[in-house]
């Protein structure tokens, strides 16, 4: 256990409730949530089974809206250092190359989207700079410690945690506690909810991380089926790594071998299993796809993998558990820290779950030949349009006009970029052509700014959400006075139940 550790232990005894938020699982979407807990100040405690990160390269492809959360996050640098764009797929034929194929349509960057993506970015990798990010934000994680029981009462919830390797249980009590550990959630188990889903492929799929010395790294090799349709694999090279990660059908058992994995890069690729020098990683998966029945149980909370299992195809199972962590860790926080109601929590299931059914349906449609990876899969297009938490005071919008619940697009003007406007635990209210309203909605450390025009918004006032969501839109032509009024509202009921403050 860390010295910060001990310390929010010994706190917690005089307390009563050791921590703010238990998070059971350090997978991206337990690393995610705990960062951005900790910079918000709340305490939170990360606890996973294993005794170190995950070590494959599973989820790789990182898109474009989670790029904007790892900026907001400070860890853009890094995830762009040590990651890579999609190279172009090379289709194969009897040893025989047959002509590229694009995995993902060419997107241009504009002002308002700087992030094309899909990156790409082995999940050890990811996981690393999130732990890095952690731990500079003064959090870490308990590695070797599983959770075996869960209640809860109307103060806290009681979790049983106990070392892997032996030792005795420790009861530990958190104000909310986040299931991030998996498809086979514990957390989820423990709080009786059931998933419903449905078996995507019937065939069993490997997926390993191996060095292959003699394969060019210029291209995401492709070996697509038998005339008989048996048969599939995919050679993808890791950014800065020796490594390529392989998938393919297989009929392996749960304890795979390296020679497994040889065998099988012989078997559907031109690839001698001699050149194949390292095998690193190697798990095999059903490709299922189920949605949990809720997203929340009181104080519990499910998110990532806990919540949505689903075919790796189109890249969107990693992406949509970090929009899931981001989601609910500002509104954690909120409740927490900023004396925002119980139930704007609430709001977390109403947003995550529509968007993560609709994600289902994506990847399944990709996995079966049915639709192209294309604008969806990046993410930049999600919106709270049908969230409680959205008022658009507006009328008369052009079909394509930016909506209240759609995402803030970036942009430079007045010398402002507003990413970094942004970018931090806080409300934004932008002025796009417009005066600020005189009174201001008190809001914690709501940053506010006036631009000139910009086409991506249009003219009038935009509340931004923490999470980079458009919370509240209001007409320049409206009353600035009627502005303030409108927004004291909003805010009152949804995120701050205080009073208007004066500008400055």
């Amino acid at each position: 256990m860390t010295q910060h550790q001990d310390r929010q232990q010994n706190e917690g005894d005089a307390e009563g409730v050791r921590s703010d938020v238990l998070i059971v699982g350090a997978g991206p979407t337990g690393l995610v949530l705990a960062c951005d807990l900790a910079r918000r100040g709340v305490r939170a405690l990360v606890v996973e089974r294993a005794p170190e990160l995950f070590p494959g390269s599973r989820g790789k492809g990182v898109q474009p809206r989670t790029l904007e959360v790892f900026d907001d996050l400070g860890v853009l640098d890094e995830v762009l250092r040590g990651g890579g764009p999609a190279p172009v797929g090379m289709m194969w034929q009897g040893g025989a190359r047959v002509g590229e194929h694009r995995m993902f349509e060419e997107v241009e960057a504009t002002e308002g989207a700087p992030y094309t993506g899909p990156w790409l970015l082995p999940q050890w990798r990811t996981q690393r700079i999130l732990l890095d990010r952690l731990r500079e934000l003064g959090g870490d994680v308990m590695f070797g410690v599983e959770l075996t029981g869960l209640t809860q009462d109307a103060e806290a919830v009681t979790a049983t945690l106990i070392p892997v390797e032996g030792g005795s249980p420790v009861t530990f009590r958190a104000g909310y506690a986040v299931a991030a550990d998996g498809g086979r959630s514990t957390v989820r188990r423990l709080a009786g909810i059931k998933m419903t889903g449905e078996r995507v492929d019937p065939a069993p799929m490997l997926v390993a991380d191996v060095v292959i010395p003699t394969l060019d790294r210029d291209n995401w090799h492709i070996f697509p089926p038998a005339e008989d349709g048996a048969g599939f694999a995919v050679l993808c090279p890791l950014p800065h790594t020796q490594e390529f990660q392989f998938v393919a059908q297989s009929a392996a058992g749960s304890e795979i071998t390296a020679q497994d994995v040889r065998a099988l890069v012989a078997e559907f690729t031109h690839i001698p299993a001699g050149e194949i020098t390292e095998v690193l990683w190697a798990s095999d998966f059903t490709v299922n796809a189920a949605l949990a029945d809720r997203f929340r149980d009181g104080r519990v909370f499910l998110a990532g993998d806990a919540a949505h299992i689903h075919s790796p195809a189109g890249g969107q199972g990693l992406n949509t558990s970090v929009q899931d962590a981001y989601n609910l860790g500002w509104k954690l926080a909120a409740v927490l820290r900023d004396g925002a109601p119980e139930e704007l929590l609430d709001t977390y299931e109403e947003e995550r779950l529509p968007n993560a059914a609709a994600m289902l349906g994506l990847s399944t449609r990709i996995h079966r030949g049915e639709e192209r990876r294309g604008a969806d899969t990046r993410q930049l297009g999600l919106d709270q349009r049908n969230s409680s938490l959205t008022c658009e005071t507006r009328t008369g919008l052009a079909e394509d006009a930016l909506k209240a619940g759609d995402r803030a697009p970036d942009g430079m003007r007045d010398g402002l970029r507003l990413f970094d406007l942004y970018r931090g635990p806080h409300f934004t209210l932008l002025a796009v052509d417009t005066p600020l309203p005189e009174r201001l909605p008190d809001l914690p450390g709501l940053r506010t700014a006036q631009t000139g025009p910009y086409e991506a918004y249009g003219r009038g006032l935009y509340l931004v959400r923490p999470d980079g969501y458009i919370a509240w839109a209001g007409s320049a032509a409206d009353p600035v006075e009627a502005q303030a009024d409108d927004l004291h509202t909003w805010a009152s009921r949804a995120a701050q139940p205080n009073r208007l403050a004066p500008r400055g």
